[in-house]
């Protein structure tokens, strides 16, 4: 049976949508027509204006607020405090301004963990789930604004705290944006219509399921394209903001002028954000189990969630082969970010001219993945092994973006989105805190920035081979299925032993 997605409204008084048939060992039987997966109330039904309010939330977190520039002007303060010999006394010991770097990543992803299993196991319940992000936005914002006053080297410590404290407001608030995409996609007219079809018997389980995969592969794919094009045209006014405060005098104007672009493209985010604050529906999410309250059933979702991973294998196998993807790619990202900065030495005209180049092309190729993707009708697991693929090659090309949320949502059984992509979300922080840390200690020990590469590449082809060869989508759909069905089974024991003891109490 399915469960309501997060972004799905209740047709009846249960949290899951009831179907006819039943599981049957690892197939669906459809000797009674089962209703669609999907049900639908018209008042929640997805537009088009909500949907580009989506994307508009997107374009204002573009990450060239604390993902991009913070990290940069952090490390130009690293930088200009650090002795002739480039070491800065932290965490006990001196350490290279790279080092220092990945350690802090590290530190940021360990609170990340803690934040997710918060915050992302209450996501499912209730209609307060957009609080979460309004909340975590304003901090952000708060982040964004307060990069003003942190511009000199003598407040490097502070910049520290600062990086840290942004990078997880940043990785917060971009995982629960992208937790809404499945409620957004299937409660689309377009997925309305094919369940319709489902339900009278014009299409199969299959051919629905692929109509799903690809109406999420759309908004998945649109949101990124979008996002780089708004990102393009923010970096190209940001040009202009720098040479009016004219960064090319001196090593002061430089710091500002970077304080300066974080606040600007801050202040692009807040205004990019409030459509998506007012224009997102509150979708009814999964009821409180019975004898539960919205704290005590946190810890219950994790609980169940982490004791009946072990039935959803394919999930299992992707949440292994997304640590060590994510591992890579993180870490990666980092260190050459690192090399970038030490080689054009923190000036920012050069930095900002980069990543309009590299922006310009991110959106050249997600418009061109997509077009062949929606051309030829190829499925998101063969998009994102091309993706895994490119990865490798980053990698290797270091010793001499596309289809990750996508993929997360296709292992993730309906109704647990926003609980299964903190989770997901957990693993990448792990797998983060990790690498940074055997970044950091292999740079130590050879003195040479760029060492991590070899073993970033190792990491890629394991997880290369372990996502290509051994998650199967299909399975996966069938242990979602089973894992749903026997949710509910639980579910229903709950209610009749909650049932059982008041009728005790009452005679």
């Amino acid at each position: 049976m399915a469960a309501n997605d997060p972004g799905l409204a209740p047709m009846s008084a249960l949290a899951e949508d009831p179907v006819k048939g039943e599981v049957a060992g690892d197939t669906i039987l459809e000797d009674e027509r089962p209703v669609a997966p999907d049900q639908f109330d018209e008042k929640y039904e997805t537009t088009k204006w909500e949907i580009y309010a989506w994307y508009l939330y997107y374009i204002g977190n573009n990450g060239l607020t604390l993902f991009n520039f913070a990290p940069t002007a952090f490390q130009n303060l690293l930088y200009q405090s650090a002795d002739a010999n480039g070491m800065l006394m932290f965490a006990g010991r001196n350490r290279t301004i790279n080092s220092i770097v990945l350690l802090s990543n590290g530190i940021s992803f360990a609170i990340q963990i803690v934040v997710f299993l918060v915050i992302g196991s209450y996501a499912d319940f209730g209609t307060w789930r957009p609080n979460i992000l309004i909340v975590l936005s304003i901090i952000a914002f708060a982040i964004g604004f307060g990069w003003l006053g942190i511009h000199t080297p003598d407040k490097w410590q502070a910049a520290t705290g600062m990086y840290i404290v942004g990078l997880i407001a940043y990785q917060t608030t971009l995982t629960f944006w992208t937790a809404a995409f499945p409620g957004l996609a299937r409660n689309t007219p377009h997925i309305r219509k094919k369940a319709e079809e489902y339900n009278a018997a014009k299409i199969t389980r299959d051919q629905y399921d692929f109509a799903d995969s690809m109406k999420r592969n759309e908004l998945s794919n649109i949101a990124f394209y979008i996002q780089s094009c708004g990102e393009i045209i923010i970096l190209a006014i940001i040009v202009g903001v720098l040479f009016g405060v004219n960064v090319n005098a001196s090593v002061a104007n430089n710091n500002w002028g970077l304080s300066v672009l974080i606040a600007f493209a801050t202040g692009c985010w807040v205004l990019l954000a409030i459509p998506w604050f007012i224009m997102e529906k509150r979708r009814p999410g999964q009821q409180l189990p019975p004898g539960m309250n919205i704290v005590s059933v946190g810890f219950w979702q994790l609980w169940r969630a982490l004791t009946q991973i072990w039935k959803l294998k394919q999930s299992l196998i992707y949440l292994i082969g997304y640590f060590l993807l994510g591992d890579s790619l993180n870490t990666t990202v980092t260190v050459i970010a690192t090399l970038q900065n030490t080689v054009v030495e923190y000036d920012t005209l050069t930095l900002t001219y980069l990543l309009l180049e590299g922006i310009a092309a991110q959106a050249v190729g997600i418009y061109t993945f997509w077009f062949i993707q929606r051309r030829y009708g190829i499925n998101t697991k063969i998009m994102f092994n091309c993706v895994a693929f490119g990865i490798i090659l980053l990698d290797g090309w270091g010793m001499i973006g596309v289809c990750l949320p996508t993929q997360i949502s296709e292992v993730t059984p309906r109704g647990k989105e926003f609980l299964f992509f903190s989770l997901f979300s957990i693993i990448g922080k792990t797998s983060s805190f990790v690498g940074p840390l055997v970044s950091s200690a292999i740079i130590d020990d050879t003195g040479n920035n760029s060492t991590p590469f070899y073993f970033l590449f190792a990491l890629s082809i394991c997880s290369f081979l372990l996502l290509v060869f051994f998650v199967d989508l299909k399975k996966s759909r069938r242990e979602q299925a089973k894992f749903l069905e026997n949710e509910r089974m639980h579910r229903e024991k709950m209610n009749l032993e909650k049932g059982s003891g008041s009728a005790s109490l009452r005679s």
